[in-house]
């Protein structure tokens, strides 16, 4: 188990790395996080939501991201309120005190997931959630230490160093743990440290000789790795970039930033290529000129439209399309673009006008919409997926415009107005992971604003593959990785 100080310590990328270096060596490896919570999701192949750090560490592993990996997601609606994910599939909306009385029941369900995985894998990464010392949150644990302790997990606790006080922290963390739990931290990993890693030397030594757990590496902080952020807290984080000059023209894309913003990593795809620059705005006046304006996903279609009359940016982003820039909305964004919204079922605020730039009306259902999809767009091959409550449906000024041809069936999806393709929607996230279909939609917006977009051929596939190399790299490197083997063979002490 891998363990943090703190929420953003470096957990994530500490078993995105382990599990590319386990798999570079031959090792069949797994992830596995009792309980995320994330606005952004991964659909996987049968159809059920787990966490989005779940699924890319199961691409780092060269394994199918499963639902086993990841069995409870956590989907923030409001400031205490929820969307619980059970086993892929959404069981209702609960505040923090009624999640926090369920967890005690959700437990079984938790260690039996990691049960069968470790059946089938030879090792399982699992992740924390926050601290393991949260000592008002304890005695309802199913996603840390409560979780190795039943498992007879040995236990690795991350510090970020960045942030100051780490040996306080590091030390901290143990203190405050149940004397049954102590014995199962075997080793601190410090991470995103800038400097000469022979300074803090005595510092280790002595946390080693106060606590009894070594420190089995330093991490430096590197600003060249970047991973599918989880949450829009996230965004200001690097994101993955290809290598390279820009050639021709440049592109200008500004994505409105919803306060629920969701599965917003269709924004990463755009943002690899040379010569696109993404802006997150979230006033009028930082929209600027852009050459195209995203509506992301978001997981409060309603609130967030109200969010954005309420700042004008709908008036803002309509001058802008008056201008020349195309506006492109992505799932919520989608929905929002049309001229109708019903919904009961995620704001409970029934008939809602939409922007009415496309002849679409939104449909709220208490199913939720969740699989991969195929077909084609522009003339390119495409693979997305779908994650919604809402259903839309066109009416007669609109046509769909990416072809779906899979197991789910054949027909037209998204909407373009019959007479203006200045705006586009769609229901699938993930269409610009697809390098041809990218290059042809970013040479149309530079088309239409005259400009000479030139695709610099770059790989978005390789690009992630490269970030979890640089991951594993940076564990063999500067981590004791033998010190880990012994973990890894030797269990928990009983």
């Amino acid at each position: 188990m891998v363990c943090g100080t703190t929420s953003d310590a470096g957990k994530s990328h500490v078993v995105t790395g382990l599990c590319r270096m386990l798999a570079r060596r031959g090792v069949q490896v797994a992830p596995f996080k009792a309980q995320n919570m994330a606005l952004n999701s991964f659909v996987t192949a049968s159809g059920h939501e787990i966490g989005r750090a779940q699924g890319v560490q199961a691409m780092a592993a060269g394994a199918e991201p499963e639902v086993a990996m990841n069995p409870i997601l956590l989907k923030p609606t409001g400031e205490r309120t929820s969307q619980v994910v059970v086993n892929g599939e959404p069981i209702g909306h609960f505040g923090a005190g009624e999640y926090h009385d369920m967890k005690p029941a959700l437990l079984d369900l938790v260690l039996a997931a990691l049960a069968d995985l470790r059946s089938r894998y030879d090792v399982v990464i699992v992740e924390g959630a926050g601290s393991p010392a949260e000592i008002n949150l304890l005695d309802h644990d199913i996603v840390n230490l409560r979780v190795a302790f039943e498992s007879g997990l040995p236990a690795v606790v991350v510090g970020d160093i960045d942030r100051g006080g780490v040996f306080a922290a590091l030390y901290g963390t143990v203190a405050l743990l149940p004397d049954h739990y102590r014995p199962l931290v075997r080793g601190f990993l410090i991470n995103k440290f800038r400097g000469d890693p022979a300074l803090l030397g005595d510092g280790m030594d002595d946390l080693a000789r106060r606590c009894g757990v070594p420190t089995l590496g330093v991490l430096p902080f590197v600003h060249d790795v970047a991973l599918d952020a989880e949450d829009s807290l996230a965004l200001t984080g690097h994101r993955p970039r290809a290598a390279g000059p820009a050639v021709g023209d440049s592109l200008d894309v500004a994505a409105v930033q919803f306060p629920r913003l969701s599965n917003f990593t269709d924004l990463d795809a755009l943002a690899i290529e040379p010569g696109v620059s993404v802006r997150l705005v979230d006033s009028a006046p930082a929209l600027g000129s852009p050459d195209l304006v995203v509506l992301p996903g978001t997981k409060a279609t309603v609130a967030d439209l109200e969010w954005l009359r309420a700042r004008r940016l709908d008036q803002a982003i309509l001058d802008r399309r008056r201008a020349g820039a195309l506006v492109l909305g992505i799932c919520g964004g989608y929905q929002m673009l049309g001229r109708r919204i019903s919904d009961e079922v995620e704001s409970g605020r029934g008939e809602v006008d939409g922007l009415g730039w496309l002849d679409v009306a939104t449909v709220f259902s208490l199913a939720k919409v969740t699989r991969q999809r195929r077909g084609t767009a522009m003339g390119q091959r495409v693979a997305a997926y779908e994650i919604h409550h809402g259903v839309s449906e066109r009416g007669e000024r609109a046509a769909g415009w990416v072809h779906l041809d899979d197991v789910y069936g054949a027909g037209a999806e998204g909407a373009v107005d019959r007479e203006d393709a200045s705006v586009l929607g769609t229901s699938l996230h993930g269409m610009f992971e697809e390098d041809g279909f990218r290059a042809t939609f970013l040479t149309e917006i530079g088309r239409r604003r005259d400009k000479t977009f030139i695709p610099a051929g770059v790989s978005f596939a390789a690009a992630r593959e490269a970030q979890f190399d640089r991951l594993a790299d940076l564990i063999e490197g500067h981590v004791d990785t033998e010190a880990l083997d012994r973990l890894l063979a030797e269990g928990a002490p009983r």
